[in-house]
């Protein structure tokens, strides 16, 4: 009899990127995708599913076949605020965690040529004197959850702008819309036209020459969002471990470190993204006693 073949994908393989092209889950995923391929053996055609902060292209990969065709980026802990608002009919059981690929710490940001405060503190004691609006990436998305922790933990109070995506939450920026926002490392890599003045990192981080919030007395545990890759609740153990060795091979590839040296590459097995997953769950269940305001 013939030798059986372990499952791979026989045609192109669609990945589901629940956000805008030029988003930072979309620029970093593209590189993946790009690098990934050599491994699959398919070509991987992205998909971008923009809407509901998430929420639309979350529903749309639940929703595919579980027959390893369809794979899609969840965002943590966006993925998980969506739930909590009911934002979809989806919970963590619909999908099959693969691994994680990108972790990034959010960063307080202004404009570049912003003169109203050029750090900090400066702008801690701006913000108290006088109401300011902060965009964000959606309602209680994750840097919403981040400006809503730092302005909690400085004392002062702020309007939210909330946008579709983190690349809309930055036009606003530029715009003048709003004074100041928070996002993360990758969403801003390479870009000149806007300034970190905090990192929600525990130590400093390497490239940036700013302090961490904790250092200076403000929120002081890590914030920031693991971007996963998973399929469809039911699909064969097969297809995980397929996918799980293929995108490993693609973030130890020299050629793909070389091209994703502007971002976190955090490659975690199935099982620690499934724990990740539940913890970021936990988390964010856990902000809606005494962290919001209206």
């Amino acid at each position: 009899p013939a030798e059986a073949k372990a499952w791979a994908p026989d045609g192109p393989v669609t990945m589901i990127i629940p956000y805008k092209a030029g988003n930072g889950t979309d620029l970093t995923g593209r590189v993946l995708a790009q690098y990934a391929e050599k491994y699959v053996g398919q070509t991987i055609v992205i998909e971008n599913v923009d809407g509901g902060s998430g929420s639309i292209g979350w529903s749309q990969l639940a929703e595919s076949e579980p027959d390893g065709m369809t794979v899609g980026f969840m965002n943590l802990p966006n993925f998980n605020s969506s739930i909590v608002k009911e934002l979809g009919t989806y919970t963590t059981a619909d999908f099959a965690p693969i691994c994680n690929h990108v972790t990034e710490t959010s960063l307080v940001i202004v404009r570049a040529d912003e003169t109203r405060f050029t750090t900090i503190e400066e702008l801690v004691a701006f913000a108290k004197e006088n109401k300011t609006v902060a965009s964000t990436n959606g309602p209680q998305a994750s840097n919403h959850i981040g400006a809503q922790a730092f302005a909690n933990s400085a004392g002062f109070t702020y309007t939210d702008l909330p946008m579709g995506g983190t690349a809309d939450e930055l036009l606003s920026l530029l715009g003048g819309e709003a004074d100041w926002c928070v996002a993360k490392v990758a969403d801003i890599a390479g870009r000149t036209d806007v300034k970190p003045l905090a990192s929600f990192s525990t130590e400093r981080i390497a490239d940036y020459d700013i302090p961490t919030l904790g250092e200076l007395g403000y929120y002081d545990q890590w914030l920031g969002s693991s971007r996963c890759v998973a399929a469809p609740a039911g699909v064969s153990a097969e297809v995980v471990a397929f996918y799980e060795n293929a995108f490993k091979q693609a973030m130890e590839d020299a050629a793909y470190l070389e091209d994703a040296s502007s971002f976190a590459t955090d490659y975690q097995s199935a099982e620690d993204t499934a724990k990740l997953m539940a913890a970021q769950q936990a988390f964010t269940e856990g902000l809606s006693d005494g962290f919001w305001y209206e």
